[in-house]
């Protein structure tokens, strides 16, 4: 029975030893492990931190699109509005410059008209072209300057008719 205790104590110690043993290497693969896992955690860490740096300048870029977007639809309505107000100025000012042109040819015609009529003259009884040259120019021998202006009422510069309205140049 005594040596079934040494034996019994030398496979306790062997297993002792050996379970030791495991024991230490299952501790060193653990500790392994373990230093895997943090350190495969640490990389997981990293390239969370990179994804949300990235997914952070992904954000910023769009935001700055945005803008850059909106800021070319504000500009182009800009000129779009600058060049509608061009427009419109330039149909008023074409609208001025038409109404001033009409009022100028008015003005010319009745200028003309008034024109016309001072620079008539109605035949009375016992006129000829030099009594009307005198009484208007003060000069007889002017009449050929009435007889060239009414030509074309005035055949024969003898032959004139009271009522006759002549133009005096």
């Amino acid at each position: 029975m005594a040596e079934k205790g040494i034996f019994d104590g030398l496979i306790n110690a062997v297993t002792d030893r050996d379970e030791k043993a495991a024991a230490a290497a299952a501790k060193k693969e653990a500790d392994a492990a373990r230093a895997q896992a943090e350190q495969e955690a640490a990389l997981r860490q990293e390239a969370e931190a990179k994804v949300a740096a990235a997914q952070a300048e992904a954000q910023a870029a769009r935001a700055q699109a945005e803008q850059a977007a909106q800021q070319r639809d504000e500009q182009a309505t800009a000129r779009a509005n600058a060049a509608a107000e061009m427009d419109r100025l330039r149909q008023e000012l074409e609208a001025e410059k038409a109404a001033r042109a009409q009022a100028e040819q008015a003005a010319v015609a009745k200028a003309a008209e008034a024109e016309a009529k001072a620079h008539t003259y109605v035949v009375k009884s016992g006129d000829s072209l030099s009594k009307i040259a005198k009484e208007i120019y003060g000069d007889a021998k002017r009449w050929p300057e009435i007889f060239e202006a009414n030509k074309d009422k005035i055949k024969n510069p003898n032959l004139i008719y009271e009522g006759q309205e002549l133009r005096i140049p």
